[in-house]
């Protein structure tokens, strides 16, 4: 690890400048004082010195100024080995719920299986300028669920984007399945993206030298939940149409959306498009089932098109069978048609299908969590474990 060097000897004064400064109110002076830095970021953990300061007072403020003379040197420079060997500290010592077991990164052409090194480079222009995309795929049982279907979109989004790829699309998906097989996780998630790459901190990406891939497997064995949630309306501004189609890392809105809800103790905030027709939510679709026992979702032509929820649309079709649903839509749907529903309910990749019994001061159906919802959830977990090949590819361990 690396060591911190001494600090310099500290003046003990300034003679530049007189200890008494007036100013037009003949009410302001200099006062040389020792002042710990420790509030103010500026410490020095091994020698606990402190460094000399003046203060000028005033009628109307004060100001702390720092000797120029002084060196602050409680931040250490460090050696590659040095830093890597921090950031395996720092992730052991930060383990969430979620646990990362390898990464792709075309950068360095391989997969490590070392947290530490699962890193981006910071010249990346989907770092700093948001210029990238981004998708997943479920890990069931060693089956990757709808990896087509969500690697079909991540291309339709880079094109939109106007990001190349660093390769074809069969070997996108190769890498991909490599990558969970690498990891040897059973449950989970893969998340992957496309970046116009590293090169500069430019705002055009013509520095870049080459387009990048990143793949994460994420371990997550936390069951899917069917419990009924709330949900508020979003006062934060839905994405215009272009960005919202396109699964970007631009996630700000989301971020904020997702924030507003929890501040109000709700799970989700749903959105509205532009001419009040109710949207989606910050990561997820959003369905209702009419008292007519119609299932209805919002057009997907002005936000993302969900994978998950085109899925559910297709496994529907079964309780239509059952008699459990009369018909299926997908169509425009206001808000007041909306919280009138007997059901509603979330759908992504991340919460499947999720009951909402509440939206802002309004009751879903009977407050409870609605028999299609459920329904629709059993049918998409037996779908992830049995489903066709279509929708489900071995990963080879």
């Amino acid at each position: 690890m690396a060591s911190l060097s001494p600090c310099p000897k500290i003046l003990s004064h300034d003679s530049r400048l007189p200890s008494k400064v007036h100013d037009h109110s003949h009410n302001s002076n200099v006062i040389f004082r020792n002042l710990s830095l420790s509030g103010l970021g500026f410490r020095n953990s091994r020698h606990g010195s402190h460094t000399k300061m003046r203060i000028l007072t005033s009628a109307n403020h004060t100001e702390a100024l720092v000797d120029s003379t002084a060196q602050i040197s409680d931040v250490p420079n460090l050696s590659c080995l040095e830093a890597i060997e921090r950031l395996k500290t720092n992730q052991e010592t930060q383990k969430g719920k979620q646990q990362f077991l390898a990464m792709y990164s075309s950068i360095y052409g391989g997969i490590t299986t070392d947290p530490a090194a699962m890193v981006i480079p910071i010249d990346d222009h989907m770092v700093h300028r948001g210029h990238g995309v981004f998708d997943t795929a479920a890990i069931m049982d060693g089956y990757l669920y709808e990896l087509d279907q969500h690697l079909d979109r991540i291309l339709r989004s880079a094109s939109m984007a106007k990001i190349e790829l660093p390769f074809n699309r069969e070997r996108i998906r190769r890498i991909l399945i490599q990558t969970v097989s690498a990891s040897k996780c059973r449950k989970g998630s893969l998340r992957y993206w496309l970046s116009v790459g590293p090169g500069d901190f430019q705002l055009s990406p013509s520095g870049c030298h080459q387009p990048a891939l990143y793949a994460v497997v994420i371990e997550d064995q936390s069951p899917f939940d069917s419990k009924g949630i709330r949900v508020i309306t979003s006062s934060i501004p839905i994405k215009p149409p272009q960005f919202a189609t396109m699964k970007s890392v631009n996630y700000l809105p989301n971020v904020l959306s997702k924030m507003e809800a929890e501040e109000n103790g709700a799970y989700a905030a749903i959105w509205l498009d532009s001419d009040g027709f109710v949207a989606e939510g910050p990561n997820m679709n959003v369905a209702f089932v009419t008292k007519q026992k119609e299932l209805i979702m919002p057009n997907f032509d002005y936000i993302l098109s969900g994978c998950t929820a085109k899925r559910v649309l297709t496994l529907a079709t079964e309780l239509v069978r059952e008699g459990k649903l009369r018909e299926i839509k997908v169509r425009n749907v206001t808000v007041e048609e909306g919280k009138k529903a007997d059901e509603m309910m979330l759908i992504g990749s991340g919460v499947l299908v999720r009951p909402v019994v509440q939206w802002d001061e309004q009751v879903i159906g009977d407050g409870k969590e609605g028999p299609v919802a459920v329904s629709l959830l059993n049918l998409i977990i037996e779908d992830m474990k049995s489903g066709p090949p279509t929708v489900r590819v071995p990963v080879p361990y």
